[in-house]
């Protein structure tokens, strides 16, 4: 049941657009409870058709538009942009054609941790390496809440090998170019290419900063499972990536002679925090070159969040929509509660032909025959449909507001 095959795909698209994307609680979101009716239709869309065409500066006014388009070219994908001073369709018209607003997103992907995961490689995934997102979530959704006051915040599932985050305050849309950059750089803290021995560096005896501190306190409570277990960082022929990231020859030379003498990476991780521990509280600290930050500077090298952050900064930069089908997996792009992403198998989200046969069998029952639902609460995108108009739910409180400041604006006669 529900075997996936790419080639079937533009067969079952017609079905899927037709009875399971959730076209009510999309628009409703992207409308953000706006009573101009300009709003929506000032949104880009694109579509990626198969053959790999293109189709970009697509606009809607309502509902009814949206879902007549995505019915009739059946899109492989759907990508979302910014809400700009004008209709898309009128971009090339246009002298002052600027994006006016746009959700503040990031886009996490496995194939970014290459240089650290051992597990898989690429677009292959695995739960070992998932773990990396499940971190990952954890860190990036605390440091929006915590340190900017977000609250807005949809996570979703990229089909494949990846998640994106779509922040939905209006604080968060309205921000400029410059803000988004100065909020993805604060969260980016992993920098240069994979020939870069240190990644992560914190600097001064002082301590971190407070979010820093935070993070490391999350990679710590995974960082046995994922790095040293999972991943075996310092397994056999691995070691030296971890150790070269100490700066001082000596401590590194004592912590390498060490190394062969442990079975397990557990053991040599113990070995080197303990060697580094000595070190620190051995030398004067004005003549050693390392400080005890080290340790966390590794920890953050080989867990922290991989960002890219072009995505963040550019607000014209377009995002895979939610709920959209990913070709290669047949996977749907769900929603998923941050607070639960330990929970979350990307393996256990449904497939575009797990739904439809799910639809089938839902029909065969004969006692359930005669009720009146829709298609998807049949299946099992219920669930993620669910997370989506809980997070709808949450920003309606919000919406409320700003229907009212907006109607007595119009009244102000």
């Amino acid at each position: 049941m529900g075997n996936f095959n790419p080639e079937m795909l533009q067969e079952l698209l017609p079905q899927y657009y037709k009875r399971l994307f959730p076209y009510s609680q999309f628009i409703r979101w992207l409308q953000y409870g706006n009573i101009d009716k300009n709003y929506l239709s000032h949104r880009e869309f694109s579509f990626t058709l198969e053959g790999d065409i293109y189709l970009r500066y697509l606009t809607f006014t309502n509902q009814a538009e949206f879902e007549a388009a995505l019915k009739k070219k059946c899109p492989i994908k759907i990508d979302i942009g910014a809400v700009y001073n004008a209709r898309a369709t009128e971009h090339r018209r246009m002298t002052n054609f600027a994006p006016m607003e746009r959700e503040l997103v990031f886009d996490v992907d496995l194939t970014d941790y290459d240089d650290v995961r051992t597990c898989c490689s690429g677009a292959s995934i695995c739960p070992k390496c998932w773990r990396y997102m499940t971190v990952a979530v954890q860190i990036i959704d605390s440091g929006l809440r915590e340190d900017f006051g977000f609250n807005n915040i949809l996570w979703v599932y990229s089909g494949r090998r990846g998640i994106h985050c779509w922040v939905c305050d209006p604080q968060a849309r309205q921000l400029s170019g410059k803000a988004r950059s100065a909020v993805a750089e604060y969260l980016q803290l992993v920098s240069g290419g994979d020939q870069t021995t240190r990644k992560v560096n914190l600097k001064g005896e002082m301590g971190v900063h407070p979010s820093v501190e935070r993070a490391v306190n999350i990679i710590k409570k995974n960082f046995q499972k994922l790095c040293l277990e999972d991943q075996d960082i310092l397994g056999n022929g691995r070691w030296n990536k971890v150790v070269d990231i100490i700066s001082d020859n000596d401590l590194k030379d004592d912590i390498l002679s060490s190394m062969e003498s442990c079975s397990t990476s557990i053991q040599r991780w113990n070995v080197l925090s303990g060697k580094v521990r000595d070190y620190v509280n051995a030398k004067d600290w004005k003549k050693r070159k390392t400080t005890k930050a080290v340790l966390q500077e590794i920890m953050l090298q080989f867990a922290y969040p991989r960002l890219d952050i072009a995505v963040s900064k550019g607000m014209n930069h377009l995002l895979k929509a939610p709920f959209c089908v990913h070709p290669k997996t047949g996977r749907v792009c769900v929603p998923f509660d941050p607070s639960k992403a330990e929970q979350f198998n990307p393996d256990e989200v449904p497939t575009i032909s797990t739904l439809l046969d799910e639809i089938d069998e839902f029909s065969k029952d004969a006692s359930e025959a005669g009720k009146k639902m829709k298609d998807y609460k049949k299946t099992s995108l219920k669930e993620s449909i669910n997370i989506f108009e809980e997070f709808l739910s949450t920003m309606s409180k919000n919406w409320k507001g700003e229907l009212i400041a907006q109607s007595d604006e119009a009244m102000d006669f």
